[in-house]
């Protein structure tokens, strides 16, 4: 299986991590001893949220395909769910995003649990 390398920008420190396409980049994280919020892993709550590093084509590409609230709107802007999200190429993501995807949501709006 493919693997991609996603760089985590969390507040205290980035980190690289490898992350096959049939897997959840919360789940690679964990497995490799990263602790990322998260609540619901459905893509419901928001908890996971974070952001792509760039903008438009160099952001890089996944499928978010299994959260269960996940809109055009929220790609557009560049959040990723992290709990739902499979990597289709190299990613940069800022962690520990889901107050600023809950504004997001809440100014287009869209469900913003927990706002």
């Amino acid at each position: 299986m493919k693997t991609h390398a996603v760089t985590l920008l969390m507040p205290e420190r980035e980190t690289e991590i490898r992350v096959r396409e049939d897997q959840h980049i919360w789940d690679a994280a964990k497995e490799q001893g990263i602790e990322l919020p998260s609540i619901c892993h459905q893509g419901r709550c928001l908890t996971c949220a974070g952001r792509l590093e760039g903008e438009g084509a160099s952001q890089g590409d996944f499928d978010n395909s299994d959260a269960t609230y996940y809109f055009r709107q929220d790609r557009e802007a560049g959040f990723i769910l992290l709990c739902t999200a499979n990597p289709r190429s190299d990613l940069r993501i800022n962690t520990h995003q889901q107050h600023h995807m809950r504004k997001h949501r809440l100014a287009h709006g869209l469900p913003a649990p927990y706002s």
